[in-house]
């Protein structure tokens, strides 16, 4: 049996809510139906299907796809090398394109996801994390749901080696 982590809660199931319906709305100005929102697996699909809720109560329906990339494996830092576990399913020849991902930090998986659109023929691509880390200050994203510490970050779709991708908030594993 796993032993348990103690964690600390940074964003509540009611904060995230309200800040995904906010983006929502911020991105309703832009995003329309005729958009490709790219998830970034894993740790994006919470973040990508409450965000599609979010947009669909606005009339709002892009077609979502996944990108399947991964640079941490089972570690607790970067490897500093992004490898394609799954490409998206869907052309997006011609179309814009938001990627969707749950931690910004180095800025490295999103660089990659945009040069593999652009290079699918994407029209255009913005970028939104659900959370960005201090190291990502000097790096442009588009949209940012929250910024947090540099701390190690579980629940809401982030994992621990795997674990705690199931919980409703987002917490810091202390120690």
């Amino acid at each position: 049996m796993a032993e348990a982590k103690a964690l600390r809660i940074l964003f509540t199931e009611a904060e995230i809510a309200a800040r995904v319906d906010a983006l929502a709305a911020e991105l309703a100005r832009e995003v329309t139906s005729d958009w490709t929102l790219v998830a970034l697996l894993k740790g994006a699909a919470p973040f990508a299907v409450d965000l599609l809720r979010a947009l669909a109560r606005r009339d709002i329906h892009p077609v979502l796809d996944c990108l399947w990339l991964e640079s941490y494996r089972d570690a607790r830092e970067s490897s500093g090398r992004v490898v394609v576990r799954a490409d998206i399913s869907r052309s997006v020849e011609g179309r814009s394109v938001l990627l969707l991902d749950d931690v910004f930090d180095s800025g490295r998986t999103i660089a990659f996801a945009r040069a593999q659109l652009a290079a699918k023929g994407a029209k255009e691509t913005r970028a939104c994390a659900f959370i960005r880390k201090p190291s990502a200050l000097g790096e442009a994203i588009d949209y940012v749901g929250f910024d947090a510490p540099d701390l190690f970050l579980v629940g809401y779709g982030m994992d621990d080696a795997g674990r705690y991708r199931g919980l409703s908030y987002i917490a810091a594993i202390e120690g």
